[in-house]
């Protein structure tokens, strides 16, 4: 992973980024010596957030499957809620 220094993003601005860029996909800002930030290209975080979102739908399909998911009326699910309290 490519690494810009925060100097580099203060004196190059957006131009350090669209270098870093260039070749991968995403690209870490170091702060006096420590990562601190992750910059990506914005096609590359919405691949990421779909993946993202497609593994918790696996999980709760497979949380339903198991029989740890309530079917039931919002009526009912508020009664059992009020229930809990």
């Amino acid at each position: 992973m490519s690494t810009i220094s925060a100097n580099d993003l203060k004196i190059k601005g957006i131009a350090a980024i669209e270098l870093a860029l260039s070749d991968r996909d995403e690209a870490v800002v170091s702060m006096r010596g420590k990562d601190r930030f992750v910059v990506m290209d914005l096609a590359h975080y919405h691949y990421l957030r779909e993946c993202e979102l497609e593994a918790a739908l696996a999980q709760v399909r497979a949380e339903v499957a198991a029989g740890k998911a309530v079917n039931e009326s919002a009526e009912a699910h508020l009664a059992r809620l009020d229930a809990l309290l």
